[in-house]
């Protein structure tokens, strides 16, 4: 394993050594679109018809095991 990362630390270097004043940063090695949706406020789901399936209910939510003690 210590061979390994030697080797990606070489690389590494080598990457510090390059010049690349001028070129933008990026997050993606392709240009990606849409790929988060607007941050918009929108209506909830209502409450009965998110509860409808659920196999058991309480005080208007979903009800779950309590954890075990121990």
């Amino acid at each position: 394993m210590s061979d390994e990362l030697s080797a990606v630390l070489d690389h590494i270097e080598k990457i510090g050594e390059l010049d690349l004043d001028g070129v933008a940063a990026t997050t993606h090695v392709v240009e990606v679109s849409n790929a988060l949706r607007p941050d918009a406020v929108q209506p909830s789901l209502p409450a009965d018809v998110a509860l409808r399936n659920a196999p058991s209910v309480a005080d208007g939510g979903f009800r779950v095991p309590s954890p075990q003690a121990g």
